[in-house]
């Protein structure tokens, strides 16, 4: 069982450790820039940093409580801002954003688990 829980840890973190990667691309923040964020060459990376460094502590176990905070913290601008499918026009936009804003929530709802709850077996602990 507590290598189930491990592979959870590996699976639910490689999607914010890739995010983090793609997080440094100028193209990214032309994208951003494009879809009305502001000063997106300097938040992109803030949101990179914390994907990364939330990304990681999940992945080793090592202080998951803080790196479940720090993901959703990267989670609830770009959730609230980037898939507000509720001011898309284009019904196939729309949808995407949709699944993209109930799947984040999902995440968080998970990241808020691993908050309280921690790291569980095998990992690096401190909390």
């Amino acid at each position: 069982m507590k290598y189930l829980f491990l592979l959870g840890r590996v699976f639910f973190s490689l999607v914010f450790i890739f995010k983090a990667i793609q997080s440094f691309c100028p193209q990214m923040a032309k994208s951003l820039a494009e879809r009305g964020v502001p000063l997106a060459h300097i938040i992109l990376p803030i949101w990179g940093v914390l994907a990364l460094v939330g990304g990681l502590s999940i992945l080793l176990g090592y202080r998951a409580k803080i790196g479940a905070w720090l993901l959703i913290v990267f989670l609830i601008p770009i959730t609230i801002h980037l898939h507000a499918f509720w001011n898309e026009e284009n019904s196939s936009i729309m949808r995407m954003h949709a699944l993209c804003f109930w799947k984040n929530l999902s995440l968080m709802g998970a990241l808020l688990m691993m908050s309280y709850t921690g790291s569980g077996p095998l990992s690096l602990k401190k909390g």
